[in-house]
């Protein structure tokens, strides 16, 4: 049996503080969210007398369903793009050994190699030719693109560590690659697939430069954008922007309760792979 030592002991307390310590902001957010306008003490003090009216006036006020629904397309489209172009371009770089394939996977990790500031000017250019400018597909592409290389990387990498047996049994009984792959090797991939799904998710869902770029002048927005729009026009207004800021985690906590063991999972075999 494990004996509780001190060390275990000095572990619980350290374990307790850093919790504290990332628990603090989120207190702060909730509790100056249910805070009436007409409080104005320390942001530290508890709500004697909280309030949901803040969600509903900044839903209202800031067009949050809108830049919500927005969101959440953007969000799901891009990663469904980026977890399926990745996975078939990552089965062939990871199982083939010919030249091609080395030099196919050298060329897209230039995708992570390159910023793709440098990029910002031409591609703008390249969406507007497109007739894309103001639209959330305009995202779609620029997401797709831009997160792709990684993806791929992170597939490659989980392939290459992955025993071939299965599917050469497969090929065995006459199996074509492609049905391999959606069959035997597609199940296998599971925790590296939730890894990369989170990662992109999150990724695609907080970022702030490329919707304020791409659907600038336009109705659209995300709700990166559409929180940042309360700082300006409500600046003596705290409680509507973190009103604003509770919605717009919301639905990224739901999701992740949702999924949470499988999360886990999948980042202990991603890492593990």
């Amino acid at each position: 049996m494990n004996r509780y030592t001190k060390r275990t002991f000095l572990l619980e307390i350290v374990m307790i503080a850093v919790g504290i310590v990332f628990a603090f902001p989120v207190y702060v957010l909730v509790n100056l969210a249910l805070r009436p306008s007409a409080n104005t003490s320390s942001p530290i003090r508890p709500t004697t007398s909280p309030t949901l009216a803040n969600f509903s006036s900044a839903w209202q006020q800031g067009g949050l369903g809108g830049a919500l629904i927005n969101s959440v397309v953007v969000t799901a489209v891009s990663v469904l793009i980026i977890l399926t172009v990745s996975s078939l371009a990552a089965y062939p770089l990871a199982r083939s050994a010919a030249r091609w394939s080395r030099g196919t996977f050298l060329l897209i990790m230039l995708g992570l190699i390159l910023p793709f500031q440098l990029a910002s000017l031409p591609l703008y250019q390249t969406v507007r030719d497109l007739g894309l400018l103001g639209s959330v597909w305009s995202l779609v592409l620029f997401y797709s693109g831009l997160q792709v290389p990684f993806t791929t990387f992170l597939y490659v990498g989980f392939l290459r560590a992955l025993p071939r047996d299965f599917e050469d049994a497969a090929s065995i009984d006459g199996a074509s690659q492609l049905a391999a792959f959606r069959y035997i090797v597609l199940p296998m991939l599971k925790p590296i697939t939730v890894t990369a799904l989170v990662l992109n998710a999150v990724n695609v869902w907080n970022d702030f430069f490329t919707p304020l770029l791409y659907l600038s002048g336009s109705t659209h927005q995300t709700m990166p954008v559409a929180v940042a729009g309360f700082f300006g026009q409500y600046v003596s207004q705290w409680n509507l922007v973190f009103a604003a800021l509770v919605i717009s985690i919301l639905p990224v906590l739901a999701v992740y309760l949702a999924l949470q063991r499988s999360i886990i999972n999948g980042f202990a075999g991603g890492l593990k792979g």
